[in-house]
């Protein structure tokens, strides 16, 4: 049995990796809601802020209004997961994943 290399399965670690970085960033921007106001000017909280923003932006449509922000940010963590489980089993249905 051999090893495929990164490049050979790149269509499921490059959208993986990129769907782990905004879950675990995600979880790092809830962290900070608790010791950071939502207008901070923490270039770290900021930075979290901006990179988080666009997946909100498709959560929040979708949550109710009555749930809390801080509920979506874990709403929305729940959906990057669900989205990695999503491609691997979009992949392993054809196929093509990694062993």
């Amino acid at each position: 049995m051999t090893d495929a290399g990164f490049w050979d399965l790149w269509y499921f670690h490059v959208p993986n990796y990129l769907l782990a970085a905004l879950m675990y960033s995600m979880l790092g921007r809830l962290l900070l809601s608790f010791f950071f106001p939502p207008e901070s000017r923490n270039y770290i909280f900021r930075a979290f802020v901006r990179l988080t923003d666009p997946v909100l932006a498709v959560v929040r449509p979708i949550t109710p209004h009555a749930v809390p922000f801080l509920l979506v940010l874990v709403f929305a963590t729940l959906w990057l997961l669900v989205l990695r489980f999503a491609l691997l089993a979009m992949l392993l249905g054809t196929m093509a994943s990694p062993t």
